[in-house]
């Protein structure tokens, strides 16, 4: 973890400027290409969930706008943004969970498919140390519908500044598979070029 100077920091009167907004966030919803994806998901007899979260926290770390955090009035940019995700149970209830990122798929999804097994063996929410961690990127599924829009809850009096990320149900059109991506984060931050930057990457390892 390093401390940005703000002082010196390019984006000074941006980060100043939107800080004291009642609502400092913004956000997109786009869709993203996921037909190789989901092929290759497939075929290997991954879960789709795990291949296409496996790929957005790779991308994630490749852009430090979405690694900055607000912290006793400084900001610091996290060497490593983990996965902090909702995980649905049976009964129709979520949990918390956190994912420790690995650039290897199959070390990430092995910590993945233990989280899922913790979450689906508790009750509540399973808030804990990890889960309410700074370095991560708070994730959510809604894998029932595919949406064109979407609002998320905050708690502005904590200083709130993790970025959301919510995928919906992927869809065909024209041919190909699209998944609706939702990204909500602080202004101060990050602009749109940075979540431009991150999707563009995402859809980069998704063609792979």
């Amino acid at each position: 973890m390093k401390f940005i100077d703000i002082e010196n920091w390019n984006r000074k009167e941006h980060y100043e400027f939107f800080l004291n907004f009642d609502n400092p966030f913004w956000g997109i919803v786009t869709e993203i290409d996921c037909t190789k994806a989901y092929e290759i998901s497939k075929k290997n007899n991954f879960s789709f969930f795990a291949y296409y979260l496996h790929k957005s926290i790779l991308a994630v770390n490749k852009i430090n706008e979405f690694k900055y955090r607000i912290q006793d009035d400084k900001v610091v940019m996290f060497d490593t943004i983990h996965v902090g995700s909702t995980i649905g149970r049976k009964d129709g209830t979520f949990g918390f969970s956190f994912v420790p990122f690995s650039t290897d798929f199959e070390v990430f999804n092995a910590g993945l498919l233990e989280e899922i097994r913790n979450v689906e063996n508790s009750t509540g929410l399973r808030a804990n140390e990890n889960t309410g961690r700074s370095d991560v990127i708070h994730y959510s599924t809604l894998p029932w519908r595919k949406f064109s829009s979407l609002t998320h809850v905050r708690n502005f009096e904590n200083n709130e500044c993790v970025p959301k990320i919510t995928f919906g149900k992927f869809f065909e059109q024209n041919g190909k598979k699209l998944i609706p991506v939702s990204i909500d984060i602080h202004h101060s931050l990050a602009d749109g070029l940075h979540v431009a930057n991150y999707l563009e990457e995402f859809q980069t390892l998704m063609n792979e």
